[in-house]
């Protein structure tokens, strides 16, 4: 379901341009787990708009009413409109009808509501309006108590304005509060970009660790190794043994793979930046926002400040704010 989530989000940014608003972006998910990314995405398929009901002309909110006037709607594209109505709602003050929505989210999918919420808000949150993103989110709140996904929602949008303490907070509670793997591996994913981006570099090692395990594959694993890694250039240990030892005999063709063969001294700067340019799976993710991210970290790794510097800027450029390498990039630049 979150990857379906994820693949119906230029959907979103096609309602939001109707109303003037910048585009919200996402880094893709393949599963259920939003820490197994890899950095890549899949198809740029969304729910089917009804016919006549299309989000060409007229304004984001008459758009989502018509598309969800449509009885053809699956439970779950209808619940994916439902929390960006909610959203608009909210930004517009209605916030009666935005918890109407909410409710009725609870009704069409009983069972998973909050997933389609707490995986939305975060990137409508990129369009400028987080106030609204947080309103939506405590709303859904009032209905589940302390639920992980919603929580770990809360943490993103503050990460987002920098706020990495008050994100800190909710992710322990998150993480208190998790009922199976993948809300522990989630919340300790998170809490780790929490505490790398406070400099907290041990304790976001340890998360990383612990986000490790039990994970079927080195597909899985790329995204905490990577964030691993780089906290571990903080800590000023040896990163590039420990990421080498996990990649093995591992094929690093595949993106994210040319960022570790980078990292693990088998590659070039350049190769990175090519494979950032033309592989099919890094263009469609964004790809040159993590290169030159990771290309900044090994620059610190050298000692290099102003090469690090320049990276960290060119990361800034190219990762939209709704990205934990936009945040992280930002951070750097202030230890620097």
């Amino acid at each position: 379901m979150r990857r379906r989530i994820v693949q119906t989000f230029g959907v979103f940014a096609a309602l939001l341009a109707l109303a003037g608003e910048a585009s919200a972006q996402r880094n893709a998910t393949e599963s259920w787990d939003p820490s197994a990314r890899d950095f890549s995405s899949g198809g740029t398929l969304a729910p089917a708009a009804p016919s006549g009901a299309g989000v060409a002309g007229g304004n984001s909110l008459d758009s989502l009413n018509k598309i969800l006037s449509a009885s053809q709607l699956s439970a779950v594209d209808r619940s994916i409109y439902l929390s960006i109505r909610a959203f608009q709602l909210s930004r517009l003050g209605r916030e009666a009808e935005s918890q109407k929505d909410i409710t009725e989210m609870g009704k069409v999918l009983p069972g998973n509501w909050q997933i389609v919420l707490s995986s939305t808000m975060p990137g409508l949150a990129g369009s400028g309006d987080r106030a609204a993103a947080l309103r939506t989110l405590d709303s859904a709140l009032q209905r589940k108590p302390g639920d992980p996904s919603l929580t770990m929602a809360q943490a993103q949008v503050y990460m987002q304005i920098a706020d990495f303490s008050r994100a800190l907070g909710l992710l322990d509670a998150a993480l208190a509060a998790a009922q199976n793997p993948v809300e522990r591996r989630s919340a300790l994913y998170y809490r780790g970009l929490a505490n790398f981006n406070l400099g907290n570099f041990p304790q976001a090692i340890e998360d990383f660790n612990a986000t490790l395990a039990d994970r079927p594959n080195f597909k899985s694993k790329q995204a905490p190794l990577l964030w691993r890694y780089a906290a571990q250039v903080g800590a000023k240990r040896d990163a590039r043994t420990a990421l080498a030892r996990e990649a093995g005999a591992e094929s690093l063709n595949e993106w994210p793979g040319p960022i570790i063969r980078y990292l693990i001294g088998k590659g070039t700067a350049g190769e990175l930046e090519v494979a950032a340019e033309s592989d099919d799976a890094a263009k469609r993710a964004n790809g040159k926002c993590p290169a030159a991210f990771f290309m900044g970290v090994e620059a610190v790794r050298k000692g290099e400040k102003q090469r690090a510097r320049e990276q960290f800027q060119l990361a800034q450029a190219r990762c939209p704010t709704t990205s934990e390498f936009n945040w992280a990039a930002s951070s750097e630049l202030k230890r620097l």
